[in-house]
């Protein structure tokens, strides 16, 4: 059986988060649910409508471009790209071909540093949203003209991971820059992947026969599309059988890849530029400026892991948590400026530590079974770093910190009165803990026998009584002094 190396291509679509629709005033609204209300002539192809730009729409891509490390365009225009199908109104696309926003752009994996390669990033009207119900179709046009951004790699990419990789990076970094929401599951970002193999040793220059697998709509299905159609295209190349040039889809419920289609060329289109709509000039806009993009740009992922792992020691999964919740990393990062505040920067790095445990454990543990944001939560950045404080101080144990932590998300008391309303606090007078351990040494003597025979998990068990009993009086017990005490008395 012969090896073969894949090629892979990426195709992206991602709908731009903008008040209104590509060319027209309508409203550009993922979430409504009823058919064809945000809808107009404009936006439904009728005849002697004109279409007008968003610049916002162009605003964003260029944006994105800037982020990238891009080349802006200095003129653009948009073209007709012909073909019919029942969801595009008009009968053509007003999309872009020789002159895209943005070419040649660099977006890194942080799996490996791997640089893939953006050919280009372009604008263009989404077409419409197709139901099928009991053997009729039905059309829903409110999505008919949503700015669109489609992205297009180089061949740059070599496995199925690497593909996943990729498109979740470009989730996050749409959504930093406020771009795009890029909700795989509304249908706001869609993968399409160009897929070759070709025997390993051959020549680097030679790739294999181009297939195009469509309607990959989740990451996990983008992984497992390419991983069933490298595995496809080997099996019938080690039978001696060619690769067709090819569009197939995705099918999820039977995961595996069907033929749809032959694969359409660019000439297939008729491309020609789109009278309705002059040409742009880009660079005498101001705010269209690379240097003024540049400049109004956020952090970006891959900046907040070098910053993160730099100034706070955090890499890995908890890493990625952050990367992935911004809300929860400005969260993370007042939590321990509160922490050190608390603690007059005793030991920042104890602080940070916990308060990172704290977080992407137990904190969005809770906030996942209530299912809840950090921002819908009634906790605060103050009372958290309070909290770590406690901690720290031994004045809480490591399980009633995850007590009041469970009622710091609906209550914005402060830790402290938590602990002492519900017994958490472990400063209890030294003689009542006394008090509190003879009492149990005289109610379980066949406990104190059994640790002076030997027996360790006995000591456990007289604290863990202890500490129940401590609790029921509102007492805070420290465990490692109940067992001090307890120790001193059993040896008297």
């Amino acid at each position: 059986m012969a090896e073969f190396k894949p090629t892979i291509g990426l195709e992206i679509h991602a709908e731009l988060k903008t008040n209104t629709k590509m060319f027209c005033s309508c409203r550009n609204d993922p979430d409504e649910r009823h058919p064809n209300i945000n809808i107009c002539p404009v936006c439904l192809g009728h005849p002697g409508t004109l279409p007008v730009a968003n610049r916002e729409a162009i605003h964003k891509v260029l944006r994105f471009g800037a982020a990238i490390g891009a080349a802006i365009a200095d003129e653009s225009r948009f073209d007709r790209k012909n073909y019919f199908y029942p969801d595009l109104p008009k009968g053509y696309q007003i999309s872009q071909y020789p002159y895209p926003l943005v070419k040649e752009g660099v977006l890194e994996l942080p799996s490996s540093g791997k640089k893939i390669r953006i050919t280009r990033a372009h604008l263009e009207e989404d077409a419409a949203r197709l139901a099928h119900e009991h053997g009729a179709t039905l059309v829903d046009y409110n999505r008919a003209g949503v700015p669109l951004m489609e992205l297009v790699t180089e061949p740059d990419l070599n496995s199925a991971s690497e593909a996943r990789g990729f498109a979740e990076e470009l989730q996050l970094i749409l959504r930093y820059l406020g771009v795009s929401d890029a909700d795989m599951e509304k249908g706001q970002m869609r993968v399409e992947a160009n897929i070759s193999i070709a025997p390993l040793g051959g020549l680097a220059t030679k790739l294999g026969t181009k297939v195009e697998v469509k309607n990959i709509n989740s990451f996990k299905a983008v992984e497992r599309a390419i991983e069933f159609e490298i595995a496809r295209q080997s099996e019938l190349l080690n039978k001696g059988e060619k690769i067709k040039q090819e569009t197939r889809g995705w099918n999820d419920v039977h995961q595996k890849t069907v033929g749809q289609r032959s694969k359409e060329e660019a000439h297939d289109y008729r491309y020609f530029p789109e009278p309705d709509l002059p040409p742009m000039k880009l660079s005498e806009v101001p705010e269209f400026s690379f240097s003024a993009l540049i400049h109004k740009l956020p952090e970006l992922p891959n900046q907040k892991r070098i910053r993160f792992r730099n100034e706070y020691g955090i890499d890995g999964e908890k890493l990625e948590i952050f990367v992935r919740d911004r809300k929860l990393a400005e969260f993370f990062e007042e939590a321990v400026s509160e922490g050190n505040r608390w603690t007059n920067e005793a030991n920042p790095k104890k602080i940070t530590e916990l308060t990172a445990n704290y977080l992407t454990s137990d904190l969005v543990g809770i906030l996942k079974d209530q299912e809840l944001a950090i921002g819908d939560a009634k906790i605060t950045p103050e009372n958290f770093g309070e909290l770590m404080k406690m901690i720290m101080n031994g004045e809480i144990s490591s399980r009633g910190a995850k007590d009041i932590l469970a009622i710091m998300v609906e209550s914005n008391e402060s830790p402290t009165e938590i602990a002492k309303r519900e017994g958490f606090m472990q400063t209890g007078d030294a003689e009542e803990l006394e008090n509190i351990a003879r009492a149990i040494l005289a109610s379980y003597d066949e406990a104190v026998r059994d640790y002076k025979k030997g027996k360790e998990a006995s000591l456990q068990f007289l604290i863990g009584q202890a500490m129940r009993e401590a609790k029921a009086q509102k007492i805070g017990a420290n465990p490692e002094a109940l067992k001090g005490i307890f120790l001193r008395l059993l040896k008297a």
